[in-house]
């Protein structure tokens, strides 16, 4: 992971951040994904993995939990990134949704569609 560091954000805790440009469309990481059936998400909100889990499978009702840097990347409503759940590889694929620039702070937007103005579960922070 020589192209992407986890370090301290100026507003959001710890993000991922570039080491080197990307290109819009390259792929940034593959993070592997613990998979989980619906019937343990109510054991999963017990926990601080409730911050950090995915939506998995097409119905969006199983989840993942995203190892790698996967479950670090922050929201935002303008990302610069996507992901993509690779569900017959058990990864969820991290890419390029635009050039981001060496120093630039990752982000995705939690919601799945990068354009979606939709709420999330957590009050976001000006952008």
């Amino acid at each position: 992971m020589d192209q992407i560091v986890v370090k301290a954000t100026e507003k959001y805790g710890r993000g991922v951040f570039a080491l080197r440009p990307f290109r819009k469309g390259e792929l940034i990481e593959v993070a592997p994904v613990i998979a989980m059936p619906r019937s343990e998400r109510k054991y999963v909100k017990k926990t601080k993995l409730v911050e950090y889990f995915f939506n998995w499978v097409e119905n969006k009702k199983d989840l993942a939990i995203c190892l790698g840097y996967g479950s670090l990347y922050n929201h935002s409503y303008s990302p610069n990134a996507i992901f993509i759940n690779n569900i017959d590889h058990f990864t969820i694929d991290f890419y390029a949704y635009r050039d981001i620039q060496k120093g630039e702070e990752i982000t995705i937007n939690y919601n799945g569609e990068p354009e979606s103005k939709s709420e999330v579960w957590f009050d976001v922070l000006d952008e």
